[in-house]
């Protein structure tokens, strides 16, 4: 390899944004674990204005962030799920000097419920509402103990009639 070659930088810059995206994709894994193993009160907390690092806008797609240059960023599920995060909605996210990911909501889009059925198949939940199956997150059906069968109350995007992904309001019965 030669010191002048022009393309060994831009080749080395490539690998290092997809070693850091990488780690940051770990590190978002590890403590989304670890805040499902010791809950978020066991979790270091900030304040705004400790929060230093570098501030990205998104949309929530069900289970991740796309920012507008379609990198897409892990969503805690616990968060998301707590949340009640639909798609379409709008996140910010900061990724602050030491690495962690915190998420906002900051626009969240209009929404309608809707009442279905609980189901898995393929190893992902399903809840099945009229003629329609919305995927939801395995965290919500562990938070709220739903069971398949289970009538629950259903988030979707009001405007969005192409929504996969739906967020748990509760378990009916």
């Amino acid at each position: 390899m030669n010191e002048n070659d022009p393309v060994l930088p831009e080749k080395q810059v490539k690998r290092l944004r997809a070693l850091l995206n990488e780690a940051e994709v770990n590190l978002a894994a590890a403590k989304e674990l670890l805040t499902s193993m010791v809950g978020e009160d066991d979790m270091p907390k900030r304040t705004s204005e400790e929060v230093i690092g570098k501030v990205i806008e998104g949309v929530f797609d069900g289970q991740t962030m796309h920012d507008t240059d379609g990198k897409s960023y892990p969503v805690p599920a616990n968060y998301a799920s707590k949340s009640k995060l639909v798609e379409g909605d709008i996140l910010k996210l900061t990724i602050a000097d030491d690495g962690s990911f915190i998420y906002k909501q900051i626009g969240p889009v209009a929404r309608r419920q809707l009442i279905g059925t609980l189901v898995q198949h393929d190893g992902a939940y399903y809840v099945e509402a009229g003629s329609k199956e919305f995927r939801v997150l395995l965290a919500s059906v562990t938070f709220f103990r739903a069971h398949i069968g289970d009538q629950l109350s259903i988030i979707i995007p009001e405007d969005n009639r192409d929504a996969e992904w739906a967020a748990v309001e509760a378990v009916l019965s």
